[in-house]
């Protein structure tokens, strides 16, 4: 968001004069002839600060301009707090945005895939900064994409206090952009969640993805080329919307229903289920010894799924290590706080689904089993 070249701290033109050499004939070069549009750029953030400053939360006005952002941990009503970061991109699922053009739900996207990692570990998002690199900068697309950054940021309780916009002729083409986002947290001392509290006999929770979230891009790409179909087609799975408006449905933000679990003392672990799907993400909050039994008939697995493994002959394990297959979060409870739990995130909006169990590893199984997959 080119925070450090904001409309209330762009540096004024310099009246001293410089000799150069060239003569009063001579037309000097520009960096705006060299492709990187100044004005542009004021232009952007003149029109992003209000989007900003509709994030505001206690702890930081969300204001835009400074070299840096501010965020007061007192007033946000934390005692002793640890901080927690995250950072993430929304990968491939841009160039499905280009060729649809649209572009104001990949801000969501990039959101979600750095606030659903913090609350993993028990912390409440606090701020969110975020990267815009292009060729040439279009002013209607990046706002696009920074409403539905502060659009991702309101609905994860977290203020944007800044970012940049790198305009970069040369090394992307005119039309073309990458997002990253960087977001911290904050949990108290000692409230962490780590995967130490997670034990045999505990149960697995699922809650539904919106979709294919932002992961495995590059493969659903190829999947769609070798179809025949383009974006404008109509979706195989759900003929009400063009495959292009399908596949680019928001990743779903967590936030709020996994920290009322936390609140409730209910949850021993969170895995954000991104690249690596079930597989992959699971493990990583599992103590040595405790294998994660996961039964693929225990919800039902979206049609997208099952369209995507049909047109490209995936296998089920590798569905299973690259997509969601509907499920986008997997809380870890205890067994006797199952249905308490489940009824917390269910109250918060979620769709919830018990897809397995937490067991002693037997020999040299992998951590993670997933059986039975269903599409």
């Amino acid at each position: 968001m080119a925070a450090e070249k904001g409309p209330w701290s762009s540096e004024k033109d310099s009246e001293t004069r410089v000799n150069t050499g060239s003569s009063p004939e001579t037309s000097g070069l520009s960096y705006q002839d060299a492709g990187v549009d100044i004005e542009a750029g004021n232009e952007l953030v003149r029109q992003i600060a209000p989007l900003a400053k509709s994030t505001s939360r206690p702890g930081a006005d969300a204001g835009l301009g400074g070299f840096g952002g501010f965020f007061d941990l007192k007033a946000a009503g934390y005692q002793d707090p640890v901080l927690v970061a995250a950072n993430d991109g929304v990968g491939t699922k841009l160039l499905v945005a280009n060729a649809v053009g649209r572009h104001d739900t990949v801000g969501i996207d990039l959101v979600a895939m750095c606030v659903n990692d913090l609350v993993v570990q028990g912390a409440e998002p606090l701020f969110f900064l975020d990267y815009f690199a292009t060729g040439k900068l279009s002013v209607d697309a990046a706002t696009d994409v920074v409403k539905g950054i502060a659009d991702g940021c309101l609905m994860a309780g977290c203020a944007l206090i800044g970012g940049e916009t790198a305009e970069m002729p040369g090394l992307y083409q005119p039309g073309e952009y990458d997002l990253a986002g960087f977001s911290v947290g904050a949990v108290e001392r000692g409230h962490a969640l780590t995967g130490d509290q997670v034990q045999a006999g505990d149960v697995i929770l699922g809650l539904a993805s919106s979709g294919l979230h932002s992961n495995g891009f590059s493969l659903v790409r190829q999947v769609v080329e070798i179809s025949g179909l383009d974006y404008a087609s109509p979706a195989p799975w759900d003929d009400s919307q063009s495959l292009g408006e399908a596949l680019l449905t928001p990743t779903r933000i967590y936030v709020k229903s996994c920290l009322d679990l936390v609140k409730a003392g209910k949850v021993h672990a969170f895995a954000h289920i991104t690249g690596g799907g079930l597989l992959e993400n699971i493990p990583r909050v599992l103590p040595d010894g405790l294998t994660a039994h996961i039964d693929g008939k225990s919800w039902t697995i979206p049609n997208q799924f099952g369209w995507l493994a049909l047109r490209g002959g995936i296998e089920n394990q590798e569905l299973a290590r690259t997509f969601n297959l509907g499920i986008g979060m997997i809380s870890v409870v205890s067994a006797e706080d199952e249905e308490a739990a489940t009824k917390i995130l269910e109250d918060a909006g979620e769709t919830v689904f018990r897809i397995g169990d937490i067991r002693p590893t037997s020999g040299d199984e992998p951590a993670t089993i997933v059986s039975g997959i269903v599409l």
